[in-house]
């Protein structure tokens, strides 16, 4: 018996891989590189038919100048100089303007977008605008018509099918949705696909649209506001920005008219006021000349008159400087919903209070403008609120003093004014009385005067009043979808496609516990690996001929050199130990074709069957079984006896397992396993034996002992990884000589050591040539 010792070989080139775990992994991807394919032409293919069917939106794109200049009716304007109006827009104002709900619902009812039409296609639903042949009004609708497609069908110009029931068109019809109206528009088409509408509650279009729209400046420093949405129509996207913008430019020129109408109305009352009172006091004049028969006054009496018509003249300003202050507190205590605009003939000599009251009527003509688009919790809304009311108080502290001192120099004129008269009393009652009344129309000439010209520059100011933003660029769509994205989809699927088979395969490795390659023995166990065989199909077991020059065949004959430098000896004989884990990784393959490719070289070998529980290479060699090696272990039968050739071998022989015994493990265990061996030995230089695996029996180890190399078989994708840790502890703990792992049945031509090229025989039977190209 020889004895089992630890051992070193050379490295064969055919042994030799790369270390590189990516490189490894790499080849294991790249073996699959069919699945790859199929799946990226899968993906893309499938990344065209979503292009196809994805309905295209596209952007649709306006801007909007908010104008930063003085607004109102011009440098010399009454409204100028009341300072009614701000300098300047706030752009984050006009564009939550532009944002609001209300401003979005007048969209939403002068488009009618609340409906809206479908026409089938085959790509699926596409939403129509303009060309929809049918236009739907909803007079009183139901709760159900939120919740359901209508079908609508043409059948003539005054016939239309709702859904199952036929309706006369253009006109009022009840109908299980409510009372609607449907117009048919002409000339139409008629087609058998009906048309899909869809009716949307006011409240869930105006946020279905707001949600598409934005409202951005265009830099941070610029008053240029760009608005766009996205639609897959449009010619309704540039009719919704168009609109919308139409709509805010009216509701901004609307209030600058209402303001200049409310001034000018005031005006035109005064007017109406003073004219009336001024020809009183001209038809006074005329009837007293006529009756006291005065045609002059003398230079004396005229330079009083003058004195005291200019002291009056005072006394009458100071008069009306009290009435505007009267005017301004009965502003400021009434309600902003039920004031009017103050007067603007009324004019202060204080320029705080101008500035305060200037000041005041801006911030309410603010809120004025923001309170109508947004709720009163609306931050910039109670701002100006504060302001507002911090304004009132300032005016009616600046009111309380003005009115003071024009008290005190109301007293002063009125005691000059008696100083004045007290001489004039000297002048005749009836030329005094004359100049009372010449003085009174003076007075009430220059006030109708001043009035006319205000009414004049109100009335200039309220025909010129434009729009305070300007137009820029009118909506319009761009020419290209923007969704999808070709390109993008295309990529994503493609990635897709490339990633599914991948993440399989990841999957695959990472719950895989079976032995997928040779780098995973090597970082598994310490025990050698003497050689790989690829995986082959073949009908007879027997792959190693002299005809026959496959890869399997050739890594058979490289494995044979590989054991040759396993021998203690080139003189003595060599018992090879062929085991496994489990039943089907291949042992009774890999012995019989050694043992083949061992007896094409001259040498006289023997492979003995000793699975003494499923025997099989009687069965692979169409052999007889009647006596064998359990015949021969138990005494019946001789090695002579047991001893058969293998037909078309010259060198070949066997002994088959023969009948199976209830004892398998004794018999092994018994004198006549060493006796076999030695007498064996004596007449064959190869000796191969086939054992049980040893994952489920001890018969492997009981043969072990008895063998000078130990070939550990593990399949391909077979052999359980947990088996590696089994035959590391065996090769650790010495249990069997020189153990050595055969990788079988390997399917991955890419983690072959080495690839072949070899000629296939000529008409003239040339032999075939074995080349090696490649060592990893």
């Amino acid at each position: 018996m020889k004895s089992s010792h630890m051992y070193s070989y050379p490295t064969y080139p055919q042994g030799e891989i790369s270390s590189s775990d990516v490189r490894g992994t790499l080849k294991d991807y790249l073996k699959h590189w069919k699945w790859f394919l199929t799946s990226l032409i899968t993906m893309i293919v499938a990344g065209f038919v979503y292009i196809w069917f994805t309905e295209p939106i596209y952007r649709i794109q306006a801007s909007l100048l908010v104008k930063d200049e003085q607004k109102g009716l011009g440098n010399d304007g009454v409204l100028k100089e009341l300072n009614i109006y701000s300098p300047s827009k706030v752009v984050e104002n006009e564009i939550e303007i532009l944002k609001s709900n209300s401003l979005m619902k007048k969209v939403v009812d002068s488009l009618g977008l609340n409906v809206r039409y479908f026409r089938s296609t085959p790509f699926g639903k596409r939403e129509i605008y303009s060309d929809a042949p049918v236009r739907v009004v909803l007079n009183a609708p139901t709760a159900n018509l939120y919740r359901a497609d209508l079908q609508i069908g043409i059948i003539s110009p005054t016939t239309v099918r709702l859904n199952d029931w036929v309706y006369p068109a253009n006109q009022v019809i009840n109908t299980p949705f409510g009372r609607l109206q449907i117009f048919v528009k002409q000339p139409v088409v008629y087609t058998n696909d009906p048309l899909v509408v869809q009716v949307m509650t006011d409240p869930e279009t105006i946020r279905y649209y707001l949600s598409k729209l934005k409202v951005e400046p265009s830099s941070k420093s610029s008053t240029v506001l760009v608005l766009s949405i996205e639609d897959a129509v449009p010619v309704k996207g540039e009719a919704i920005l168009n609109q919308m913008i139409a709509n805010y430019n009216s509701a901004a020129t609307n209030e600058k008219n209402r303001m200049v109408a409310g001034t000018l109305s005031f005006i035109q009352s005064r007017l109406k006021l003073v004219s009336g009172e001024l020809a009183l006091l001209e038809k006074s004049i005329e009837n007293y000349k006529a009756t006291s028969g005065i045609t002059d006054i003398g230079a004396g009496a005229q330079a009083l008159l003058n004195g005291l018509q200019s002291n009056d003249a005072q006394l009458n300003q100071v008069a009306i400087q009290l009435s505007a202050l009267g005017d301004v507190e009965r502003y400021i205590r009434s309600n902003s919903e039920n004031r009017v605009v103050l007067p603007s003939s009324l004019k202060f000599s204080d320029p705080t209070l101008s500035s305060l009251i200037g000041k005041l009527t801006d911030l309410e003509s603010q809120r004025n403008v923001l309170a109508r688009n947004s709720p009163e919790s609306n931050p910039v809304l109670r701002s100006l609120n504060d302001q507002i009311s911090a304004t009132k108080s300032s005016i009616n502290e600046t009111v309380g003093t003005l009115r003071s001192i024009l008290t005190n120099t109301r007293s002063q004129l009125l005691a000059t004014n008696r100083r004045y008269e007290s001489r004039i009393r000297v002048i005749p009652g009836k030329e005094r009385m004359l100049m009372n009344i010449t003085r009174q129309q003076a007075i009430k000439n220059n006030l109708y005067n001043y009035l006319l010209q205000k009414q004049e520059e109100t009335a200039l100011s309220y025909a010129s009043i434009v729009s305070t933003s300007q137009v820029i660029d009118a909506a319009s769509g761009s020419p290209e979808p923007i969704k999808p994205l070709k390109i993008l989809i295309l990529l994503l699927f493609g990635s897709v496609g490339l990633l599914v088979p991948a993440a399989i395969i990841t999957v695959k490795r990472a719950f895989n516990e079976r032995v997928s390659s040779r780098a995973e023995i090597n970082q598994t166990t310490d025990v050698p690996v003497i050689g790989e065989i690829a995986y082959v199909r073949h009908e007879f077991p027997v792959i190693v001929n002299g005809r026959k020059r496959s890869i399997a065949a050739e890594q058979i004959r490289a494995l044979r050199t590989n054991l040759q430098f396993l021998r203690e000896s080139a003189n003595e004989s060599q018992v090879l130990l062929f085991t496994s884990s489990l039943s089907g990784e291949g042992k009774s393959f890999l012995s019989l074709n050694v043992a083949v490719s061992q007896a094409l070289v001259g040498r006289p070998t023997l492979i003995i069957d000793m699975d003494l529980r499923r025997p099989k290479l009687h069965k692979a060699l169409s052999m007889l079984n009647f006596r064998g090696c359990s015949s021969y272990l138990t005494g019946e039968a001789s090695l002579d006896e047991v001893l058969q050739q293998v037909p078309g071998f010259d060198n070949l022989f066997i002994i088959s397992c023969g009948p199976i015994p209830l004892n398998p493990s004794e018999l092994l265990s018994g004198p006549r396993l060493q006796q076999l061996i030695e007498e064996a030995r004596t007449r064959f230089d190869n000796i191969i034996i086939d054992s049980p695996p040893i994952g489920l029996v001890t018969d492997a180890q009981l043969i072990g002992p008895f063998a000078d190399v130990t070939l550990y078989a593990v399949r391909h994708n077979i052999t359980h990884r947990s088996y590696l840790g089994l035959a590391d502890s065996l090769y650790k703990e010495k249990r069997f000589p020189k153990l050595n792992i055969v990788l079988n049945s390997v399917k991955n031509k890419y983690s072959y050591d080495y690839r072949y090229y070899y000629y296939r025989k000529s008409g003239n039977d040339k032999p075939n040539l074995l080349r090696k190209y490649l060592l990893h």
